[in-house]
């Protein structure tokens, strides 16, 4: 049976492939990019109003010029975007956005870091009242969480986050491995849901393989968010690149730890959450006991620097998956690679059988 987002976002090719929005990396030209090779491009919002206006008129324009490719007619054909926009909950508020949104409407909007669970329904609320034709997804840690996101808010699509992933998720989860298949499980005995609501893989998959595993466990589609920090249109500093390039082991070079947060003052962060990033000396001296206004200070100095300290104290953040990214590719690229790697590996895994 085709996957339900072949159908809810016409452009795409299977398997799906999509950018995670992050904030601060994830913009017009990556969004674009993903999109146009098949994917679903999502572009990360903080709380830039303007930026955001500014990125979504980029897509439009981007779109104007190539009025020949499946998304540019699926845009002239629904007036939305066949794009994604991934909002921060705790940063703004549905008041703040959906002027922007409104004026660009998005094909999706992406829900993540609500200060708590609860939160999810209010927004969904205001969102489908301002923009009923745009799907809601969100973007949850654990089974009991998307249970209670699914009876609560009712997404369109739930996006399970296993603890392999890079930036930021729950700090209590299981990786996408035992995650999916428990969540497809519960939401199955679930009388008081959607029975349609789509569930989608991120965390640690960064090739074919990866994205092959993620659709036998239950998976309509899969997120990356390391390895398009790897794509030519992703905005990331130079030496924080390097540093994803660098990485050799991702259980040894990458660790979930709150002190990433902490490094230029109280974290903002809602306590649900916590991130994986490169293990770094700032890192490490908090393993160590080191007080953590001397690792501030430290990184400090260090961000001063050309390289912002991204060679060894600042917050790169990444996955577990980091080590299999090892060259900088143009993100549709990307996109085609992990989908053919999928479909090959799919095919050998059957004829193991």
């Amino acid at each position: 049976m085709p996957s339900k987002l072949l159908t809810d976002y016409p452009w795409t090719t299977a398997p799906v492939v999509i950018n995670a929005p992050m904030a601060g990396s994830a913009g017009a030209a990556l969004a674009t990019a993903v999109t146009q090779a098949g994917g679903i491009g999502t572009i990360g919002f903080t709380d830039e109003i303007t930026k955001l206006g500014t990125e979504l008129q980029a897509v439009a324009d981007t779109l104007s010029s190539s009025p020949s490719s499946r998304a540019s007619s699926c845009y002239e054909g629904s007036g939305l975007l066949p794009v994604g926009v991934g909002l921060l909950l705790f940063l703004t508020t549905p008041d703040a956005v959906l002027p922007v949104l409104q004026s660009r409407p998005p094909a999706l909007i992406w829900l993540f870091a609500a200060p708590t669970l609860a939160d999810y329904a209010s927004w969904t609320t205001a969102l489908r009242a301002a923009l009923p034709h745009t799907r809601i997804w969100i973007q949850v840690g654990s089974a009991s969480a998307a249970v209670e996101v699914a009876r609560t808010a009712a997404p369109d699509v739930l996006v399970m986050q296993g603890s392999d992933a890079g930036g930021h998720g729950f700090a209590r989860g299981a990786s996408v491995v035992s995650l999916l298949p428990e969540t497809a499980a519960r939401l199955g005995k679930e009388t008081s849901v959607k029975s349609d609501i789509t569930l989608v893989a991120a965390g640690g998959i960064v090739e074919g393989r990866g994205a092959a595993a993620a659709l036998a466990l239950g998976a309509a589609g899969v997120v990356m968010g390391t390895r398009f920090l790897a794509a030519h249109e992703t905005n990331v500093h130079p030496a924080y690149r390097a540093a994803v390039l660098a990485a050799s082991d991702g259980a040894l070079d990458t660790a979930r730890a709150p002190i990433y947060d902490l490094l230029r003052g109280p974290t903002i962060w809602p306590p649900l959450y916590d991130g994986r990033a490169i293990a770094s000396q700032s890192y490490v001296e908090w393993t160590q006991g080191v007080d953590t206004n001397t690792i501030r200070q430290k990184y400090a100095e260090a961000a001063a620097r050309e390289d912002r300290g991204y060679s060894d104290r600042a917050a790169v953040w990444v996955g577990a998956g980091a080590a299999l990214v090892n060259e900088v590719e143009p993100a549709g690229d990307i996109v085609s690679s992990v989908r053919e790697g999928a479909k090959k590996f799919l095919r050998e895994a059957l004829e193991a059988i």
